[in-house]
């Protein structure tokens, strides 16, 4: 009898683990209950990035100073921007002397100074410096204080609601909060957008190399260079926060992401985030389903320069299992939006896809228009009830 009951609870623990709907519309638990992997952290999350799914939390939704862990967001803008093709790696940035003023971590900005998106990006996902992500906070909004307005705004909409920002930078300010639920869902977010870790995974870089101004960056994250898989993301001090680290790791196909907030050091802050990179890579794996930017369907669109657009992935789609566990058949489902109007913006959310098993819905996912679709003049209108009349006739 005993015997029967012990097999039976080993089948629950290792067969029946649950799966993670979307982040964005609600949170689903996997982790192991009684795990401590982060005992020197305020709080703490471990996620897989394609799913959402939490392995392990501690205190994640506590409001706390993030320091430059800020710039995630900083980031997550900059590369939104360049994906809508409002800027791009190449452009110029003139430093204003109010980004020129900042503390803290900084590249040396002077006031005039060009330096091209690219340079400022290895600024700040490299050197942390705060000087360059308020070049760029004022290069996309005008301002400092209207970037800050869309920080938040994009805060709002993926439904973080333990996060508050004052700045781009993450430099001490009353009302300056964030979580690491929060912040993990931002680098999930961030990490939608693959060249970003093309900065982030640099352990060290020099910006104005051929002259006499030379700077080298080192990044304070250093299990990009110590552990194998890390390519980002961001680390971040201040003497409230103390030491706090968004960390990525990509391995055997499986993307995770951790955090911790207010470690004791340095060494504290990269063992704790080892050990949950550690137990993540050693009990589970993802079965990748889609990569972003794939073709799924397309839909209609009313009065449109084009009459259809093509329907793609927002972001990598997979399952999450435990290691030898394996996945049934699973049902694609996706619903698009009826009465589509031009015009249409790329990367707009028009539909949804929808993952299934024995019938149970296991991931949601935003599908989006792959290019922009202008409305049509009158005259475009015109030719095609034309050329419409003369094939019926």
């Amino acid at each position: 009898m005993n015997k029967t009951l012990t097999r039976l609870l080993i089948f629950i623990l290792v067969f029946l683990v649950p799966f993670s709907a979307n982040v964005h519309a609600e949170e689903k638990k996997t982790e192991a209950k009684g795990l401590e992997l982060a005992d020197d952290a305020k709080s703490a999350i471990l996620i897989e990035r394609d799913t959402g799914a939490i392995l392990y939390q501690k205190n994640a939704h506590e409001k706390l100073p993030p320091a430059s862990m800020t710039k995630i967001m900083t980031m997550l803008l900059i590369m939104e921007a360049i994906d809508k093709g409002e800027l791009s790696y190449k452009e110029k940035v003139r430093a204003s002397e109010y980004a020129a003023s900042m503390g803290g971590s900084q590249i040396f900005l002077e006031p005039g100074e060009e330096m091209t998106v690219d340079e400022l990006l290895r600024g700040i996902a490299i050197g942390s410096a705060n000087d360059a992500s308020v070049a760029m906070a004022e290069r996309i909004a005008g301002s400092e204080e209207a970037f800050v307005k869309m920080m938040n705004e994009k805060a709002k909409e993926l439904g973080l609601k333990d996060t508050m920002f004052q700045n781009a930078t993450g430099l001490p300010a009353e009302k300056h909060y964030s979580s690491a639920y929060d912040m993990a869902m931002l680098a999930r977010e961030l990490l939608k957008y693959e060249d970003i870790t093309k900065y982030t995974r640099m352990y060290e870089d020099y910006l104005r190399e051929n002259t006499d101004k030379k700077f080298w960056l080192v990044n304070t994250n250093r299990l990009v260079k110590f552990y194998p898989g890390v390519d980002g993301l961001k680390t971040g001090f201040t003497s409230q926060a103390k030491y706090c680290l968004t960390a990525t790791a990509k391995k055997n196909g499986m993307r995770v992401i951790a955090v911790v907030f207010g470690a004791s050091t340095p060494k504290s802050r990269n063992a704790q985030i080892t050990k949950m990179l550690d137990y993540a890579f050693s009990q589970y794996k993802t079965h990748p389903v889609y990569k972003r930017n794939e073709v799924l369907t397309r839909v209609h669109i009313n009065k449109g320069k084009k009459r259809t657009v093509a329907l793609v992935t927002s972001e990598p789609i997979s399952v999450l299992t435990k290691k030898g566990q394996s996945i049934d058949q699973i049902e694609k489902e996706i619903k698009v939006k009826d009465g589509v109007k031009a015009p249409i913006q790329k990367g707009d959310e028009l539909g949804v896809l929808i993952l299934k098993q024995d019938g149970k819905e296991i991931l949601r996912s935003p599908i989006v228009a792959k290019e922009s679709v202008a409305e049509a003049s009158w005259w475009d209108l015109f030719k095609r009830t034309l050329q419409n009349f003369t094939k019926s006739a």
